[in-house]
C-alpha cells in the first residue's frame, strides 16, 4: 500500500548498494545498509506500541541512527517529533505532555533525568547513543511490520517553534508539505544523483532535516555526514562535494579559516545559505575568496521553504529571491506602503498548531494565507528582501529565539520589575541576545542570579550574552516597551 512520503525517499533504494552516507570514520552506508537500520527501529516502535498517528520524540545526537528513526516513522505513519538536543529536562517535559508522545528516543546519559520527566507524561523512554547503541537495540520480537499506508494529508512531523506567548506551538506538516517542497527544490536547485551535499547541519531543525535530507533522498544525492560544524573537518570534505548548505555562522567561521581558499572549492557547485539573514558584507568576502556567490533562500517551520535565489540568474545581494514554484507570496499590512506582512499560500504551508485551533485561526488571513510575522519588500523583479520580524523573532546561529519565553523567567526573579529581551547583530552568529532588565522598587538586581535562573529552564543557545539593568524601558503613548528604542540605545551605549 503506497506511504506517500516513505516511498518517495526510501522505497525504491531500498536494496541498493549505492552510497548513501559517507561517515567521518572514514566508512560509507548504502542505502540497503540504511534500510536495515530503518527496519530494526520498526520494529523496536512497533514492540512499543506505536501505532500510526502517535507521537515519537527524539532528542539524540546526529548520527545515521538519527536519520533512520526518522524514515522508520515515516515508514509506521507516526508522526517524528525531533527536538533540539539543547532542551533542558523542563522543556522536553513541556513537549511530551503537550503532543502525548509515545514513546521519547534519548541519550543514555540523560536516561535517569529524562525517564523521570517521560513518566510524568505517560511516555516509554528508549535510548539512542551517537554510535548507535542503546537501549533501542534489545528487541522482543525481531518480525517486522509491514509499511503503513499514508496520504498526502496524513501527519508527517510536529515541529515545536515558540511563539510571542512563550508557549510553544507544535507545528504540524503532512507528507505533501514535506514532499512538495522536497520535489520543487530538487528541480530548482538542479540536485541529480551525482551530487554529493557536505552535511553539517543538525536534524532535529528543519534546514537540516526536511530540506537538506528529503531533497537529496528525493534526488539520489549522497551525503557527507558530518556530526556537526567543525571547521577543519567541512575544509577536509569540501573536495570531495558538489553542495553545501548552511547557516551565515558556517560561511563566517570558514572566511575566518586561512585554509578555506578557492582551491577547496574548486570541485563546488553550490553553496545555499539560509535559517538566518547572511550580512552583505558575508556574502561579498566569500565571493572574493572563493568565485562563489551564496544561494539564499527563506523557511520557516510552519512551511519549509517559500522563496530561493535562483540557481542561474541573478542572485541579489541582501534579497532571498523570488517565491518558489506553486507558492504563493505577497505583503499584508505593514509599517508602509512599500513593507508588508509576508503571507503565504501553498502546498508546503502547515496543517496548524497542534492542540491549538484560536491560534491556527490567528495565523492565517480570513482567505487562507499563512501569516508569516515578517516584514518584507519585494522589487520590480520580484525579489523578497525581508526587512524586519513584527514578531519579535531573534534569529542566532540559525536557531530562533523568541524573547516572551525568557522575558517571563527574568520577570519572575526577586528585584526585577520588568525585562525586554531583543537580539542585536552578531558577526559570527548573526544576532546575539541580549537582556535588559529594571529594578522592582528600592529592590537590587544580581546579574549572575539572573543567569542562574536561566541556566536550569533554557537551552543554552537562548540565553541573553549580556543582561544590562537600566533605570527604565523606553515606551510609547500607548506604554508598549519600544524594542526599536532598546537597540539603537544599545548600538549608542555599546552593549
Amino acid at each position: 500500500m503506497a506511504n506517500h512520503l516513505y516511498d518517495a525517499l526510501f522505497a525504491d533504494r531500498e536494496a541498493s548498494d549505492a552510497p548513501f552516507l559517507y561517515l567521518t570514520d572514514g566508512t560509507t552506508l548504502t542505502h540497503r545498509a540504511f534500510t536495515r537500520i530503518v527496519g530494526d527501529l520498526s520494529i523496536t516502535l512497533s514492540t512499543h506500541g506505536v501505532l500510526p498517528g502517535d507521537r515519537v520524540a527524539a532528542q539524540v545526537d546526529k548520527s545515521p541512527t538519527a536519520l533512520a528513526l526518522y524514515a522508520a516513522c515515516l515508514r509506521l505513519g507516526a508522526v517524528f517529533l525531533p527536538l533540539n538536543t539543547a532542551y533542558t529536562d523542563d522543556e522536553v517535559g513541556f513537549f511530551l505532555a503537550d503532543c502525548e508522545a509515545s514513546i521519547l528516543f534519548c541519550d543514555p546519559v540523560r536516561a535517569d533525568a529524562l525517564g523521570e520527566v517521560a513518566g510524568r507524561s505517560g511516555t516509554h523512554l528508549v535510548t539512542l547513543a551517537e554510535d548507535g547503541s542503546g537501549s533501542w537495540r534489545n528487541l522482543s520480537d525481531r518480525w517486522l511490520p509491514p509499511t503503513v499506508a499514508c496520504g498526502p494529508d496524513d501527519l508527517a512531523a510536529i515541529l515545536y517553534t515558540s511563539g510571542t506567548t512563550g508557549r510553544p506551538k507544535g507545528a504540524m506538516l503532512s507528507h505533501d508539505n514535506l514532499l512538495s517542497n522536497a520535489r520543487t527544490l530538487v528541480e530548482l536547485w538542479g540536485f541529480t544523483d551525482t551530487d554529493t551535499l557536505l552535511h553539517a547541519l543538525p536534524v532535529y531543525h528543519s534546514h537540516g532535516l526536511f530540506v537538506a535530507c528529503n531533497v537529496c533522498l528525493l534526488a539520489g544525492a549522497r551525503m557527507v555526514y558530518l556530526p556537526r560544524f567543525d571547521t577543519d573537518a567541512v575544509v577536509a570534505a569540501l573536495p570531495g562535494c558538489t553542495v553545501m548548505m548552511g547557516v551565515p555562522t558556517f560561511y563566517t567561521r570558514l572566511l575566518a579559516a586561512s585554509t578555506f581558499t578557492s582551491e577547496t572549492t574548486a570541485h563546488m557547485r553550490l553553496f545555499i545559505s539560509g535559517s538566518a539573514p547572511l550580512l552583505v558584507q558575508t556574502q561579498a568576502a566569500f565571493e572574493t575568496r572563493t568565485g562563489h556567490r551564496i544561494l539564499e533562500r527563506y523557511g520557516l517551520t510552519e512551511t519549509s521553504m517559500n522563496t530561493s535565489n535562483p540557481l542561474a540568474g541573478a542572485r541579489k545581494h541582501g534579497t532571498v529571491g523570488r517565491h518558489l514554484t506553486g507558492v504563493e507570496l505577497r505583503l499584508g499590512p505593514g509599517d508602509t506602503d512599500a513593507t508588508g506582512e509576508i503571507e503565504v499560500r501553498g502546498p508546503n504551508v502547515f496543517q496548524g498548531y497542534w492542540g491549538l485551533p484560536d491560534k491556527t485561526s490567528e495565523a492565517f488571513t480570513p482567505d487562507g494565507w499563512f501569516k508569516t510575522g515578517d516584514l518584507g519588500t519585494i522589487d520590480a523583479d520580484g525579489y523578497l528582501t525581508i526587512v524586519g520580524r513584527s514578531k519579535d523573532l531573534i534569529i542566532s546561529g540559525g536557531l530562533n529565539i523568541y524573547p516572551k519565553e525568557i522575558e517571563t523567567i527574568l520577570d519572575a526573579q526577586p528585584g526585577v520589575g520588568e525585562s525586554a529581551v531583543i537580539g542585536l547583530p552578531d558577526p559570527d552568529f548573526g544576532e546575539r541576545v541580549v537582556a535588559v532588565v529594571t529594578q522592582a522598587g528600592d529592590g537590587s538586581v544580581e546579574v549572575d542570579r539572573l543567569s542562574d535562573a536561566l541556566a536550569d529552564r533554557l537551552a543554552r543557545f537562548k540565553h541573553p550574552r549580556r543582561i544590562v539593568v537600566v533605570e527604565n524601558l523606553p515606551r510609547n503613548a500607548m506604554g508598549k516597551v519600544q524594542k526599536r528604542d532598546l537597540r539603537d540605545m544599545a548600538e549608542k551605549l555599546g552593549w
